[in-house]
């Protein structure tokens, strides 16, 4: 029996003095049990292979090591393959994120946010994630971390759609 892969995405780092060295998380990673631990960039994305019960300690680990709260939104590998494939927006890749969410929002909550809305934006909740097309860039959208939190009433963060494709390859997936 082969050791899950997982995504581990964490929630601002490296932003706004929260500083996180890519090398320190993955030794905490390792420190937790996990192998093989890759990073993607420098914003808080690596992929190692453990034990559920391994990958599910990661947050509390790494929030000990860098001294403030470091959520962790975990990912199987089959997980992010079906994010990818499941992609529900049109327009260009260029334009897509997918917010990754702790867990699902309660159809109540879902249903208060109107996406007719924000424009030109768009977005779509499915399950555990959010798909946003912001053909304007992230940076201009309304649609962001907070107010998916705030809406939503869970943790969320945020990435484009070629880090989420790039992950999606670095695990395998």
């Amino acid at each position: 029996m082969s050791v899950p892969v997982w995504i581990g995405l964490l929630r601002a780092v490296n932003v706004g003095g929260r500083k996180l060295p890519m090398t320190a998380l993955r030794e905490v990673v390792a420190g937790v049990g996990g192998t093989d631990a890759r990073t993607y960039l420098q914003s808080g994305n690596v992929v190692f292979s453990s034990s559920r019960a391994a990958a599910s300690r990661l947050s509390s680990a790494l929030s000990s090591a860098a001294g403030f709260e470091v959520p962790v939104l975990l990912r199987s590998a089959a997980d992010l393959a079906s994010i990818v494939s499941g992609q529900p927006l049109a327009g260009p890749a260029s334009a897509w994120h997918v917010t990754f969410l702790s867990s699902t929002p309660s159809a109540d909550s879902v249903a208060t946010m109107d996406p007719s809305a924000y424009g030109e934006d768009s977005f779509a909740v499915v399950g555990t994630e959010v798909y946003l097309r912001t053909p304007d860039g992230y940076g201009r959208t309304k649609l962001t971390n907070a107010l998916f939190e705030r809406r939503l009433g869970v943790v969320a963060t945020t990435r484009n759609w070629r880090t989420v494709c790039a992950l999606t390859e670095m695990a395998g997936g």
